[in-house]
């Protein structure tokens, strides 16, 4: 393959094949005026309010995935864990280690997601870098990214802000995320059309705020599933959590794959849901406010805060009993974002 049509250490030197690879996959999609100065840094504007910094690293395999791509998924994640302090995002900024010998056109479609899933979001990617590793230094791609945002007056999202009586809200039904990276991964057969539901969540938690600016913790369980955010909370705030089994979203396709392989959806991530504790005098209008947004039309109150031991986590099955949730020692599926 000539080598015009795959990434070279040389596009990571710097020179003129740095600018190149840049100019032909980066900017066409990313450009914006703060990006267009190709500085060592953006020159942003003063920002009114507190601001909420946030900054993560996606290495998910496979790079490709029905429903999105390793692009897409790393501004959604870094849009989301922005909006879940409460804030409302506006800048990017994405490093991007290649591996030697990456496709170029690859990289065109990763860097073209990016591009449409931060206009999506409303954001822009202010600055950005390229290093390049040989063969075998990487697994194609890695991207790092950072986000900043501001968090409007009267909003402070904490998990020692929960307190008993307060009602958890789920937006809608989860592992969809984690289970079709398993199966695209894996090359399984199923007769099922299972997508991530990878997407951007500020415009859903700014419609939250807007119904109720006193919403208590809001997180997206991503890595270790709803379990895990869950027992999160639970520890960090000393309260107990009771939650009904019956009331939580799964698609039965997700369940079915599940259930053949053992795996507990409870424990699979997620990339595009919404976990709230919201007061409960304003659990009705937060849930309204959920359903109206086309991301939160599935939105559901699954459990209640305070009626288990403090630091427990109890989900109250089919069978007229109470199963413990607690987080696993580590994943399912590692490399899942």
């Amino acid at each position: 393959m000539p080598k015009s049509e795959v990434v070279t250490l040389a596009h990571g030197g710097g020179g003129t094949a740095s600018a190149e690879l840049v100019a032909r996959v980066f900017l066409p999609h990313f450009d914006n005026d703060f990006l267009k100065s190709l500085s060592d840094g953006a020159l942003l504007p003063p920002i009114n309010g507190r601001m909420a910094v946030s900054t993560d690293s996606f290495v998910i395999d496979p790079i490709f995935f029905p429903g999105g791509n390793i692009g897409s998924l790393a501004v959604h994640g870094t849009v989301n864990d922005v909006s879940m302090c409460g804030a409302s995002p506006l800048y990017l900024t994405a490093g991007f280690i290649i591996e030697e010998g990456m496709l170029i056109s690859d990289l065109k479609e990763i860097a073209a997601s990016m591009g449409a899933a931060a206009r999506e979001a409303g954001v822009r990617i202010v600055a950005g870098d390229t290093k390049v590793v040989a063969r075998g230094g990487a697994d194609k791609i890695f991207i790092n990214t950072a986000g900043i945002g501001v968090v409007p007056e009267g909003v402070t999202i904490g998990a020692q802000r929960v307190r008993a009586g307060d009602k958890i809200i789920l937006s809608g039904s989860i592992g969809d995320h984690g289970i079709s990276v398993l199966i695209k991964r894996k090359g399984l057969k199923f007769d099922a059309n299972i997508l991530s539901d990878s997407r951007p969540l500020n415009g859903i938690v700014k419609k939250m705020l807007e119904a109720e600016p006193d919403i208590h913790m809001m997180r997206d369980p991503t890595r270790g599933g709803l379990a895990a955010v869950l027992c999160e909370v639970a520890r960090q705030g000393n309260v107990g959590i009771l939650i009904e089994e019956q009331k939580i979203p799964v698609l039965e396709d997700v369940r079915g794959v599940c259930e053949l392989l053992g795996m507990d959806v409870m424990h699979v991530a997620n990339e595009g849901k919404v976990i709230a504790f919201v007061p409960e005098r304003s659990a009705g209008k937060v849930l309204a406010a959920m359903r109206a947004h086309p991301y939160g039309k599935e939105a559901v109150v699954i459990g209640t805060v305070g009626t288990v031991a403090p630091g427990r986590v109890e989900m109250k099955t089919g069978f007229s009993g109470n199963r413990i949730i607690e987080p696993l020692v580590g994943d399912q599926l590692p490399r899942i974002c």
